[in-house]
This record gives C-alpha cells, sequence and structure tokens, in this order.
C-alpha cells in the first residue's frame, strides 16, 4: 500500500484509523467513510486486495479535491470509488479469462454485526457474490449501489456515467437477472449452522449416507486453488460425486487436518487447516435446509483477510 496513503489516513494495517489520527478535514472524511467505501468496492469486484488498491486511487484523487466546491461529500466518495472499480472490473475480467481453474470471490473473516444486519449479509454471502459476477460491470455496480447501498438514481447516473432514465432501466434489468438466480428463501444463520454441523460431523467420521443426507442431489461443489493449489478444476455436480470426493479426498489428510467453524462474508462456514496453517475456506450456499452449494477456496493469495475481521459497512 501507498505509504503517503497510509500515514494520511492513519491506515496502515487495513483498519480505518481513530478520527483523533487524522491530520485534515479531508482525511478526516475519508477515515469516516472508509469502510463503507471499502464495501462498494469488494462488492463490485469480490476481491479483498483489489478493493484495498480502489482505495488508495480514490485517496489519490480525493487528496487533491477542492472540498469547497463539494456538497456531499459522502456521495463523491463513493462516485470516484465506484468509478475507479468500474475501471479496474473490467481488468479484472480479463484476469479471470486465464484464471487457472474457477475463480471464487475472495472471502473475507467478518464481525458478527455483519451477520446482523440481514441486507448486508445476504449481498456479500458467497453465493450472491457469485450471482453478482453473472451481470455486466455496469449493471454491477447499479445494482450494488441501488439495491444495497440505497444510492438515489441520479446520484448513481453521476457514478457510472449514464443518465438517471438509463440507470433505472439498468437497475430494473438488473434485479430481474439476480431475483432469476439468488437463494430461494432468506436462510437464518441457525439454519446454516445447523446444515454445517451435520456436515461437518459426516465428513469427520467418514459417513458417506449422512453427507448426502444434507446434500441437495443437485449440489454444485466449486473449487479455487488458482493454480497453486490442488482443486477442482470445474465444478462438481451431484450429491453422489460431491459426497465421495470430499470422503475421499480428506480422508487423505485427516491425521493433518482439522475443520472448524468460522464466520465468513456474514455467514457461517467451515475452515479447514492443515498443520494449523488455513489450507481451505468452504462457505455454503443453503436452498430449503440443503446445502446446494459449496465454495472451497484454497488459492493461498485470497486466504490472507481471513487472519484478521474485516469491517463491512453501509
Amino acid at each position: 500500500m501507498n505509504s503517503e496513503y497510509g500515514e494520511r489516513t492513519g491506515d496502515t494495517d487495513g483498519e480505518a484509523a481513530d478520527g483523533a489520527r487524522t491530520t485534515d478535514p479531508a482525511t478526516g472524511t475519508f477515515v469516516a467513510h472508509r469502510n463503507l467505501l471499502f464495501t462498494v468496492a469488494y462488492e463490485m469486484l469480490g476481491s479483498a486486495a483489489d478493493a484495498e488498491d480502489v482505495l488508495q486511487e480514490t485517496w489519490l484523487r480525493w487528496a487533491g479535491v477542492d472540498l469547497g466546491t463539494v456538497r456531499d461529500q459522502r456521495a463523491y466518495l463513493v462516485r470516484i470509488t465506484t468509478r475507479q472499480a468500474l475501471s479496474r472490473l473490467r481488468t479484472l475480467g480479463r484476469r479471470k479469462e486465464s484464471y487457472v481453474g474457477t475463480w471464487l470471490p475472495e472471502p473475507l473473516l467478518t464481525a458478527p454485526d455483519v451477520a446482523e444486519d440481514v441486507e448486508l449479509a445476504d449481498s456479500v454471502s458467497m453465493a450472491m457474490m457469485l450471482v453478482l459476477e453473472t451481470l455486466a460491470p455496469t449493471e454491477r455496480a447499479v445494482f450494488v449501489l441501488r439495491e444495497v447501498f440505497d444510492f438515489g438514481y441520479e446520484e448513481i447516473a453521476e457514478a457510472v456515467g449514464k443518465s438517471p432514465a438509463a440507470v433505472r432501466q439498468i437497475a430494473h434489468r438488473a434485479r430481474a437477472h439476480v431475483a432469476a438466480r439468488r437463494p430461494r428463501g432468506t436462510i437464518s444463520p441457525t439454519e446454516t449452522r445447523d446444515a454445517l454441523d451435520a456436515f461437518q460431523r459426516a465428513i469427520e467420521t467418514g459417513d458417506l449416507q449422512s453427507l448426502l443426507g444434507v446434500l441437495a442431489p443437485d449440489v454444485v461443489l466449486m473449487g479455487d486453488g488458482g493454480g497453486v493449489k490442488q482443486a477442482v478444476l470445474r465444478p462438481i455436480l451431484g450429491a453422489d460425486k460431491v459426497g465421495r470426493l470430499l470422503i475421499g479426498g480428506l480422508g487423505k489428510v485427516a491425521a493433518a487436518a482439522s475443520l472448524g467453524p468460522t464466520q465468513v462474508n456474514g455467514h457461517p462456514a467451515l475452515m479447514l487447516r492443515l498443520h494449523g496453517e488455513i489450507d481451505t475456506v468452504l462457505a455454503v450456499r443453503i436452498d430449503e435446509g440443503l446445502i446446494t452449494g459449496l465454495y472451497a477456496v484454497r488459492n493461498p493469495e485470497k486466504l490472507s483477510h481471513m487472519q484478521q475481521e474485516t469491517t463491512l459497512h453501509r
């Protein structure tokens, strides 16, 4: 991270600085809205590392703004962040084309208050982030700003460089697209934990039948090793195939492995450690009480934000 950015914001470790450490109005405003800006960028990009880069670019532009000309500083900062994220989103799309295997969003270890904001937790769930991946860049920006952060059409229009009328049409189209692909019902954290507990017991005991009892018949397993760690290169479909793969694969490393609960993107999940080191983060999608999606992130570059909690904010 740019040293000037860290020094001016008091944010050398990725956390928002205490207001007392700010040195000028521009810095104070940026720090006050930093978690919001990170959340906007992350929801648009699915990558915490890229979101941090967007924040650095936002800061560099914000530091040169004449604050006396800015009517709504929060909206102005979000506009800068959105434009930078849109530019990076298009670059990220080109990178994904050469990515080895399946690309999954970067998991975040989130604080309990994220889960308490049901709408925010839903919007950053691994399942929803994958749905957002199916939107075009501008559609994604409009959907995130409107549906998650409740920005007005005129504010969004300024951020994405479209007319308010065009933004309304884009928002309508994006909502319909997401509605057709999002999880079929709201699942409580308790239901998710119960399903994960049953899943974990079945995996640890090697009980395939019990595992099949918690997997939906059409469950999909997706893995992201980034070409660095071994992972399924294509989605695996069907409870029997997924169950046998998991039981067989984890059985081979059982002596060195430990599987435990964690909180990922506002939802209960599982973390696999090998020899005490984080090896895999396993997030799930649940529909009607059964696991319909399993998302196994193994790429080491995507696991750095599982070391400490990330604060998300609307």
